[in-house]
């Protein structure tokens, strides 16, 4: 017994290390592609989409508050392939680490499910885990550049608003796609993959000329979005949702189609609006979706379960589960 004891207590400090350092190199991995795109705001450079918070929040929300030493070490990763160590770069680093866990424990404060079947569970990743927990990061990280003389005070709105923005989409895109990605169990049927075929090919043929036409076409991904939201719920509609933010990220940067001629101002503004309505359009339909035919299935097996006890009556006999009580007794 001692030896099997001994065993366990040295494979969960193992384990835990490993689960850290799985985290700080996905962290680290989603940094570098999100500095792939940058734009630049008030002489400020910035990522449109900061992908290291949705995959934060994400592993938080699978495994737990313990994986927060990997997110700091992620970040702190990422932070020193830009730049050396300083005052400033360890507040950027709390800061980093601290929106995430706020994310998690609000989340889970109003009990939020990681399946997000539910309106108020997409509800709340929006308000609480993007919307209100990235306000931390943004305003300590502007706020530090303004103290140290980086930035001047008079560009701190703007620079926050992009940093907050472009932290809060990083949440509302990967961190669905993650959460789906982790909870997938069994592979489609064969009908599914047909459709879900024509759905990939209709993505990848619509997606870059709507994001790339110098004609306005962004709007002809929402129909692709409600075709995704009412078939595959959650995971098809996000899946086409990042591959399309990803699209008019690169789009935005080059400073091409619908983002071409515009000034770096516009070019934020247009596509952050574009991407957060995507975004809460694919998370919000799919969540009311999935809550509506869970309903259904519940209500289904409530009748079914009613139409059995009704037929067991009418046949004189006792309910499945039930005995009858002997007059006599």
């Amino acid at each position: 017994m001692a030896a099997v004891v001994g065993t366990q207590d040295l494979r969960r400090p193992a384990v835990l290390a490993v689960l850290t350092l799985a985290v700080a190199l996905s962290y680290y991995a989603a940094g570098r592609l999100g500095l792939m795109r940058e734009l630049v705001v008030e002489g400020a450079i910035f990522t449109p989409i900061w992908p290291p918070t949705g995959v934060a929040v994400a592993c938080l929300l699978i495994f737990g508050l313990r994986t927060w030493p990997g997110i700091a070490l992620g970040a702190l990763l990422v932070i020193m392939s830009l730049t050396s160590l300083r005052p400033l770069v360890l507040g950027n680093l709390v800061g980093n680490t601290a929106a995430p866990v706020c994310a998690y424990l609000m989340l889970r404060k109003v009990g939020f499910r990681n399946d997000l079947a539910r309106l108020r569970d997409g509800l709340a990743l929006v308000f609480l885990g993007a919307l209100t927990a990235m306000l931390l990061s943004s305003t300590v990280g502007v706020g530090l550049l303004v103290l140290s003389g980086r930035l001047d005070p008079h560009s701190f709105w703007s620079v926050w608003l992009a940093w907050w923005v472009g932290d809060a989409m990083g949440v509302l895109i990967v961190t669905p796609v993650l959460l789906v990605l982790h909870a997938v169990q069994r592979p489609l049927r064969l009908s599914r993959w047909k459709e879900a075929s024509g759905l990939v090919l209709v993505a990848v043929a619509l997606v870059p000329l709507a994001t790339h036409s110098p004609v306005s076409l962004l709007f002809l991904v929402y129909p692709m979005l409600i075709w995704a939201a009412l078939r595959f719920q959650l995971a098809g509609s996000m899946l086409c949702a990042l591959f399309t933010s990803v699209m008019a990220t690169i789009a935005a940067t080059d400073e091409v189609g619908p983002f071409d001629r515009l000034s770096r101002i516009e070019v934020m503004i247009k596509l952050q609006a574009f991407n957060g309505t995507m975004a809460l359009t694919a998370l919000l339909l799919s969540a009311v979706i999935t809550e509506q035919r869970n309903t259904r299935r519940s209500v289904e097996r409530a009748c079914q379960e009613l139409v059995e006890v009704l037929e067991h009556l009418t046949a004189g006999e006792a309910p499945p589960g039930r005995t009858t009580k002997d007059p006599e007794s």
